[in-house]
């Protein structure tokens, strides 16, 4: 490696994807063998230790200095120094509370906590690509610096915010990450511009008055009746009340009032979730869900109490990051790699880096060619063709280069209009 010049390395030449391909042939099997192990101990938001140490011993065997955030989990660990950007790879650690149904030799060993999200895939790229960034720092081919992130607490969206108290972004010119997605096939990347996942809160609804007798609920307030107004009323006038366009959507997963049939109760509650693909709507929901509840709620003399939890907000993706995953795609998995993806009403917590800084969230290609089963993430069942781990690597490496690469030819620009102005 020490052998090539720095331009042949660059986005614009070809010995990137050989570099890779090199790689990947001595170091492919081990990544997948990470995967699969990391798969057979999950671990749930920020109890992620033996996963950090893990990919600690990995990184400090390429001769990186990786640091453990103060809680415990989760790792920074900078790649290159000196001048020009720098760049963050994101990957998250944490798995779900949840049983692994799949009959395949490295099923979990924890009853009821299953990777059934793919961040056992995310970890092992996200190892594999600052492993393969060190070699090109060591050989001086690394014209700038990469900072990964490997993030906690992400299926509880506290763990970017972890990050964030910890200065993980700090001094960051851009961001990236991927995400495994089952509906589209190995060796394709899903790119879109804009929204890609939604904000998504958390409300409560406390309903009170003084209860009765159903034979007389004109003489008391009829606490169930105004509850399932709220419960279909609230989501109606939000629709009519907040542009379409934003997908702003209340739905009720929880509704509890009363313990017999001819009782009025004194109080019930009510639990949903709020999920909105669009910035400007999602600060405005709680005001306006208060409005609207206490509109409701004053009408059948009953008292509201709305109890609104912040989640994350829409994940935004910045063009020019897009197009670098796009630009990277081609160049190290071929014209045809990019494909177009749908927005979700999912949260994901690596939104509250992209209102910091610019940068993409990419879906990743998780499904064997061919393979016409259904399959989604969340799921018992949830796996993935293993092969989507060197896809991975080749990924996150040329966007992070192309990434370094535009930031330099920027600066060069910006110093050269500069030198032209004092002139």
């Amino acid at each position: 490696m020490q052998g090539h010049d720095q331009e042949t390395e660059s986005p614009e030449g070809h010995g990137l994807t050989g570099e890779l391909d090199a790689f990947l042939a001595a170091h492919e099997s081990e990544l997948v063998a990470l995967r699969r192990d990391i798969h057979m101990h999950p671990e749930l938001a920020f109890n992620e230790h033996r996963t950090t140490g893990k990919v600690v011993d990995l990184l400090k065997g390429a001769g990186l200095e990786p640091q453990i955030l103060p809680r415990g989990t989760g790792i920074l660990c900078d790649i290159g120094s000196g001048g020009g950007p720098t760049i963050g790879l994101r990957a998250d650690m944490d798995a779900l509370a949840m049983p692994d149904e799949k009959d395949v030799p490295y099923r979990s060993l924890q009853p009821g906590r299953c990777h059934a999200c793919g961040h056992d895939v995310h970890t092992a790229i996200l190892a594999g690509t600052g492993v393969f960034l060190a070699r090109q720092a060591a050989a001086g081919l690394l014209p700038g610096r990469v900072r990964l992130i490997f993030q906690p607490a992400e299926e509880i969206v506290e763990g970017a915010l972890e990050v964030m108290a910890a200065g993980g972004i700090s001094g960051l010119d851009r961001v990236f990450a991927l995400h495994c997605d089952p509906r589209l096939e190995v060796g394709q990347l899903g790119l879109r511009s804009g929204g890609i996942t939604a904000a998504c809160d958390r409300l409560t609804v406390r309903l009170r008055g003084p209860g009765g007798h159903t034979a007389r609920p004109h003489l008391t307030a009829d606490l169930v009746y105004a509850l399932a107004k709220i419960v279909t009323e609230l989501p109606a006038a939000l629709s009519r009340r907040v542009d379409p366009r934003s997908s702003l959507s209340l739905v009720w997963g929880r509704v509890q009032a009363g313990s017999v049939g001819n009782v009025i109760p004194e109080d019930g509650v009510i639990e949903g979730t709020v999920r909105c693909l669009e910035d400007e709507a999602w600060h405005a929901a709680p005001d306006l869900i208060k409005a609207l509840l206490d509109g409701v709620a004053g009408a059948y003399g009953v008292e509201a109490e709305l109890d609104y939890r912040r989640g994350v907000p829409p994940t935004v993706n910045d063009a020019a990051s897009v197009q670098m995953f796009r630009d990277a795609a081609i160049q190290v998995l071929g014209p045809d790699s990019p494909a177009p993806t749908s927005q979700s009403l999912g949260g994901e917590d690596f939104a509250w880096y992209l209102e910091s800084i610019p940068g993409a969230l990419a879906r990743l290609g998780v499904r064997t060619p061919g393979d016409n089963r259904d399959f989604d993430i969340h799921q018992a069942t949830f796996d993935v063709d293993e092969r989507c781990v060197g896809v991975g690597v080749r990924v996150l490496a040329a966007t992070a280069l192309t990434a370094l690469w535009d930031g330099q030819r920027t600066a060069v620009r910006r110093g050269s209009a500069s030198e032209a102005l004092l002139a």
